[in-house]
């Protein structure tokens, strides 16, 4: 099985092991609360899933080549991704404004991600790598960083987002660029998801040298 097929499942038993929350049997693992909601069981262990959730109001996202479901648990979501790989070093850019972001940019981070709406965001998702960001005066307008690392050699861009005001200016596609640049520069190789449906951004994601590696499917669920 190639590591990008469960991607998180990978990434919660090599790299990013410190994060994982395991259920008692060890037969399912989601990310530490704090960092977002990802989750996967070992295979033929779905029913393990519902050991993960803490409540009513608690959900896990999976991220799977098809839909998943479990004893136990209701889909409060299904939707289809893109996966695409990165196939070259990436492209030359101009990186002039782009500031590497840390704690002291943490609620700016927060209010630009609550309010875009780039995926799920938490109180530690900022940590789960190097974000970079764009400023008008003290202003955050725009932001991406990394995710998941599923396995030697591949890092996960995500956390892409836009202020409203400053969008179709080209933004995102200069912060991605320093996030590849980043990766490539500690030997990764770049990888994101799509939602299926959303056109403009697979565009992109194309003129910046990724190709759609397969279609995944998104997964959120809670308890029934």
């Amino acid at each position: 099985m190639h590591p990008l097929d469960r991607p998180f499942w990978t990434a919660l038993n090599t790299r990013q092991s410190h994060l994982a929350r395991w259920n008692p049997e060890r037969m399912a693992a989601r990310i530490d609360p704090d960092y977002g909601p990802f989750a996967n069981a070992a295979p033929g262990h779905n029913a393990a899933l519902a050991d993960l959730l803490t409540g009513p109001e608690d959900e896990i996202w999976l991220v799977e080549p098809g839909e998943v479901s479990a004893p136990g648990l209701i889909a409060k979501l299904t939707a289809p991704l893109v996966q695409m790989v990165s196939q070259d070093p990436p492209p030359e850019a101009d990186f002039t404004g782009i500031v590497p972001l840390d704690e002291t940019h943490a609620d700016q981070m927060a209010a630009l991600a609550i309010a875009t709406k780039p995926g799920p965001w938490g109180p530690k998702t900022r940590l789960y790598g190097q974000f970079y960001g764009l400023f008008d005066g003290e202003r955050l307008i725009a932001m991406a960083g990394e995710r998941a690392r599923p396995g030697d050699g591949w890092a996960e861009v995500s956390g892409v987002c836009t202020d409203p005001d400053y969008r179709g200016r080209g933004l995102a596609r200069r912060l991605i660029l320093r996030v590849m640049a980043g990766l490539a520069e500690r030997g990764d190789r770049a990888y994101l998801h799509s939602w299926a449906g959303n056109a403009g951004a697979i565009a992109l994601y194309e003129q910046l040298g990724f190709a759609i590696r397969r279609p995944m499917v998104a997964s959120v669920l809670t308890l029934g």
